[in-house]
């Protein structure tokens, strides 16, 4: 953390020689910035969205009849806080049952294994699929290996996930969750079971979304818990050979509709652009998807709540976009951008807030060189809150990544993720590791992001693309 706040300190020192230098045609009020500011930290109104959906819904995984229970909330929910519009656009979302989820040691010492199935697998056998497992660091070192060693049996991938405060870690182990089984049903092999993608020690297994290939055998995909990944290893010292049982009953069933759930703050001035700020409604079973992404529910929402109330309101139209089915391959986001295709070009900007609750330290954006430049004198009243000025780089969040092909500019409010991979699709994803405080520094972030983006006269546009 400590090149965190030295990269702060530097930003502040910068932000100060900005505002002395900007054009202040293109800054908002200051009176405005820092009552949101303000607002934001002394309110509770996000902990109290997140307690709300974590209690009165709980999982919500996109199909199931939590995720319809989960939407009438969010409707209702918006409703409430007196937004100028609610609605909800309808979304085609597949169908899966996670089922019951079992595997054990058959030897050479038996034991019992904790795991859960990935998102989208197929079944096993009635009785379970029974045979000796093969060991690899990486998908990239099954990919290299021989069919004739993978052949009949259940592949175990056992890359391990870095702990970083970006979650850099993540994009390199899960590879192994999402194209595993591809690539072992192409080696022959029954099954697969990965170490699961988490930082945690704890014996609880993390799921996640898994994939299939046309052409290709779908076999049974399973992530395990880091202890039994380590007990695994502990046996293979001793004995290469080692034979698992493993019993999934998940089921695919099709299709069912869910819904992007909408709510805007009409523009002054310009109401046909839009600010975007969203997050995702859905979450894994399990835990009570208070982090991933109840969190970014509660930021964007309480966010647009304080634009709301102001007396005066942005030039811009502020949208909160509440996506469905975002577990399950970003669906609801398709959807978004194919249903709003036409208005596209009057997308502002867009930000997601799916990355837990930790404080924001940095944001960064996706625009035109020029307009990346006018951006940090913007924004550079945001240091006061603890956010530092960082590059041009944004992706902009999962639902919102998409939008940059199509010319849309986008920011990323950059979030302390130390510790989000050790409770990210596990049972442990509840209210409690929420920090109420960093939750309210989210808030005002993202309140005085979408203000500023609302009131900006800056040309964002061509973006630069990767």
């Amino acid at each position: 953390m400590k090149s965190v706040y030295l990269k702060l300190a530097a930003s502040i020192f910068l932000a100060s020689l900005i505002g002395c230098q900007s054009n202040k045609t293109n800054t908002p009020n200051d009176q405005v910035i820092m009552q949101l500011q303000q607002q934001a930290l002394s309110s509770s109104l996000a902990y109290d969205i997140v307690e709300s959906l974590t209690v009165e819904v709980g999982p919500r995984l996109a199909g199931s009849e939590k995720d319809l229970i989960a939407v009438q909330w969010a409707i209702s929910k918006l409703k409430s806080l007196g937004f100028d519009k609610v609605y909800k656009e309808p979304v085609q979302v597949p169908v899966w049952v996670r089922g019951e989820a079992k595997a054990s040691i058959v030897a050479p010492f038996p034991q019992s294994l904790v795991i859960t199935a990935l998102g989208g697998s197929v079944a096993t056998a009635e009785n379970g699929i029974e045979a000796n497992i093969i060991r690899f660091d990486s998908l990239a070192a099954l990919q290299a290996a021989s069919a004739d060693d993978v052949t009949g049996k259940i592949v175990f991938i056992d890359h391990i996930t870095e702990r970083h405060i970006t979650g850099k870690g993540y994009g390199k182990s899960v590879g192994g969750r999402s194209r595993g089984a591809i690539a072992a049903a192409k080696k022959g092999a029954v099954a697969v079971m990965i170490r699961s993608i988490g930082t945690d020690h704890d014996r609880m297994a993390h799921t996640g979304m898994m994939r299939y290939e046309d052409g290709v055998t779908r076999i049974p995909a399973a992530a395990m818990s880091s202890p039994d990944a380590d007990l695994i290893n502990a046996m293979l010292k001793r004995d290469a050979n080692i034979t698992i049982n493993l019993l999934l009953t998940a089921k695919n069933q099709g299709f069912a509709t869910s819904y992007n759930v909408i709510a805007e703050v009409t523009g002054s001035s310009k109401p046909d652009e839009i600010v975007l700020i969203g997050a995702h409604l859905d979450s894994w079973g399990g835990g009570t998807g208070a982090i991933d992404d109840g969190a970014g529910v509660a930021i964007v929402t309480a966010a647009g709540k304080l634009i709301q109330d102001l007396p005066v309101k942005p030039a811009r139209t502020v949208r909160v976009v509440l996506y469905a089915a975002e577990e399950l391959g970003l669906v609801g986001a398709k959807a978004y951008a194919k249903a709003h295709q036409a208005e596209l070009d009057l997308h502002y900007i867009a930000a997601e807030s799916d990355f837990g609750a930790g404080r924001i330290y940095q944001i960064d954006f996706r625009a035109s060189e020029a307009a990346y430049t006018e951006l940090l004198a913007l924004t550079a009243p945001m240091t006061n809150n603890g956010v530092a000025l960082g590059n041009n780089k944004a992706s902009g969040g999962p639902d919102v990544s998409m939008l940059p092909s199509q010319g849309v500019p986008v920011a990323s409010l950059r979030q302390d993720g130390t510790d989000y991979f050790d409770y990210h699709h596990t049972p442990n994803d509840t209210l409690d590791k929420i920090d109420p405080t960093a939750l309210q520094q989210n808030v005002a972030a993202y309140a005085q992001f979408a203000y500023f983006m609302a009131q900006s006269t800056i040309a964002l546009r061509p973006i630069v693309i990767k």
